[in-house]
């Protein structure tokens, strides 16, 4: 979690030189909305920003901006207020509501996924137009990151040529691993979140009713190195020959979710795959794989799979 004293000193340094109100002033606000009400930093600290913007009559797109311009490939932490310079690489269709835009934005140094909320009221993006964005905060998820654009966010529309880069990598080898975690899980169903539940509990929003899911969080060996592979809800249904209402069926008939990552392990260990997709944090996320039928006998590879 990012540190609540240096989010109090970056909103501290945005507000107007006439506001009164301390660091102290805004670093206590902060730690009651995150540490006694359980709100997620990024919430609470457009909460308090937004609150001391209105006391002031201020417009936040006439608000100061610190942040650090950022190339897409640097981001590698949550819960970070940086701008980026991107072109709108592709656009998908919401899941939801609450969600204005969803896609993937990209630069010469790769692409990263992006959420615009419909409460935030910002216009809209159109795809292979490059835009100045400032104001927007990181997200991590399973080593995956992303951005969000919320209320307090900039967007320019700037007339230059991109091109963006290619952050796709390939790798082959047999699957000797399928880690805890993986199978049939549940997630938390608030719409900025989708965190996998323990025990029922979602780590930002506590006890929730989750929603089912699947996943493989598997390694590769291709008998020099390992690669961890994380494979979606889509990827996994394709890769095991399980759906999702199947899943939750042998779970029910079995009174244990376990069943399901049991029989995946039994499907899939020993196989060798060729996997391709970006690579976020320790995994590469499978957008695209095949199964290899014939590959070089690597036999410790052989025996490390079969000893699973």
């Amino acid at each position: 979690m990012a540190d609540i004293t240096q989010q109090a000193q970056d909103i501290h340094e945005q507000l107007p030189e006439s506001t009164d109100v301390t660091t102290n002033d805004i670093e206590a606000r902060l730690d009651t909305l995150v540490n006694d009400y359980q709100v997620p930093i990024e919430e609470a600290r457009r909460t308090v920003l937004n609150t001391y913007l209105e006391d002031t009559d201020t417009d936040p797109d006439d608000i100061q901006n610190s942040n650090e311009s950022v190339d897409l490939a640097t981001i590698d932490d949550d819960e970070q207020w940086v701008d980026i310079t991107a072109k709108v690489a592709d656009l998908w269709e919401p899941r939801s509501d609450s969600i204005a835009q969803v896609g993937l934005l990209g630069d010469e140094t790769g692409t990263i996924k992006f959420t615009k909320w419909a409460k935030s009221d910002l216009p809209e993006l159109h795809e292979d137009r490059v835009y100045r964005l400032t104001n927007i905060v990181t997200d991590e998820y399973e080593g995956q990151y992303s951005v969000k654009l919320n209320r307090t966010t900039g967007i320019e529309e700037v007339d230059i040529e991109m091109e963006v880069g290619d952050d796709t990598v390939e790798v082959e080898g047999a699957l000797v691993d399928i880690q805890s975690g993986s199978g049939l899980i549940k997630r938390c169903p608030n719409e900025d979140c989708t965190r996998v539940l323990q025990n029922g509990r979602c780590s930002e929003h506590g006890d929730v009713e989750g929603e089912f899911d699947l996943r493989i969080k598997g390694v590769l060996d291709d008998g020099d190195t390992i690669q961890e592979v994380l494979f979606d809800c889509e990827a996994t249904e394709t890769l095991t020959g399980i759906t999702l209402d199947e899943a939750q069926q042998m779970a029910m008939d079995a009174l244990d979710t376990e069943v399901v990552g049991d029989e995946m392990r039994e499907r899939t260990l020993g196989q060798y795959y060729r996997v391709a997709g970006p690579v976020m944090g320790r995994y590469l996320l499978a957008d695209d794989f095949d199964s290899i039928d014939e590959y070089p006998a690597h036999e410790d590879v052989l025996i490390r799979a079969r000893s699973i």
